[in-house]
């Protein structure tokens, strides 16, 4: 329901001078008459009317309300639309190599780039998101799905160790493609994160380029890691962590060719807050495209309110010209 004219409703607040007049004049009218006993009254046979005194004000101010609201024009909306759906395939490459424990993130680059991705993934339900994970070699934590919440679970699980050390951003890229390659979505999506230089797998970073080209696949590359150097966490042979800074050595030459050649885009994230903010601009970016046919039709629904009006206002001259006449002041 809607109104057509909502102004109208700053008229209810005459209501309460509406009543507070009644009472005033009801005072006015009343008047005082000295008697010496009321044993005459005793044997007057008893009404009840007087409860229903104030049955002419309540169907004045209800007369009122019912006018105020037709004059607003009630309206129903009614409303249908048709969608059709583009969907994107995103597949999320990232780095657990031994460097993502840098502490220049918090509490470390893996750590916080596994959560900004998870809330990424959270506002993307409609949309098929896998994830492949890489250091000295790569291969798929999980496969393209819609299951999101199987996801986020196999996302939190990630750790480092989980394959042989190094950095193979080749063949994480490639083994990202693989993946979509075959894929019949209208927008194909590779999100590689990484933090240092390619040093280990048989494929080179620009050729996995290349092919993810062939195959239409867009790749947002993003550098991870502060500037300079940063605090990592060692153990000593007694199990005791100790630190030291280590430099940063970020590949942005080949993650900005990648980005170009697949016609994606880089990032480079120095903390936390500029990581989230990329994630969110590769969410702007690849939005679902739809179509929307949508119909809108109005009814106007004054008339009942109306009806009410006059009626509750017939009722109350009926009463005060019938039943009330010379019994109520």
């Amino acid at each position: 329901m809607e109104f057509a004219h909502p102004g109208f409703f700053w008229l209810l607040l005459l209501i309460p001078l509406m009543i507070a007049y009644y009472y005033w004049r009801n005072r006015q009218l009343q008047g005082t008459l000295g008697l010496s006993t009321t044993k005459s009254f005793a044997s007057a046979p008893k009404s009840s009317l007087h409860i229903f005194r104030h049955t002419g004000i309540v169907l004045r101010c209800l007369a009122f309300i019912a006018l105020i609201l037709a004059l607003a024009r009630p309206q129903s909306a009614f409303s249908w639309q048709n969608e059709t759906t583009e969907g994107i395939d995103i597949m999320i490459a990232t780095d657990i190599s031994g460097s993502m424990l840098a502490e220049d993130f918090t509490p470390n680059r893996l750590e916080a780039g596994k959560n900004i991705a998870i809330n990424f993934i959270k506002n993307r339900p409609n949309d098929r998101i896998g994830l492949v994970i890489f250091s000295g070699e790569s291969f798929t934590q999980c496969p393209l799905t819609i299951d999101h919440d199987v996801l986020i679970n196999l996302f939190g699980d990630i750790k480092n160790g989980m394959i042989d050390d190094g950095t193979a951003i080749g063949m994480g890229l490639a083994t990202a493609v693989n993946r979509l390659k075959d894929s019949e979505a209208k927008s194909k999506v590779i999100i590689l994160l990484t933090d240092g230089v390619n040093n280990k797998g048989s494929i080179p970073p620009i050729t996995a380029a290349q092919i993810a080209k062939q195959f239409g696949i867009r790749v947002y590359t993003v550098g991870i890691g502060t500037n300079g150097s940063a605090r990592y966490p060692f153990k000593d042979q007694f199990g005791n962590t100790h630190y030291e800074m280590v430099p940063v050595d970020v590949d942005e030459n080949t993650l900005i060719k990648i980005s170009n050649i697949t016609g994606g885009k880089y990032f480079r994230a120095r903390n936390n807050n500029e990581l989230a903010q990329i994630y969110e601009q590769i969410d702007k970016l690849e939005k679902v495209k739809i179509a929307v046919t949508r119909y809108h039709k109005k009814t106007e629904r004054y008339l009942p309110f109306a009806i009410l009006a006059l009626l509750f206002l017939s009722i109350e001259f009926l009463l005060n010209n019938t039943i009330f006449k010379g019994a109520l002041t």
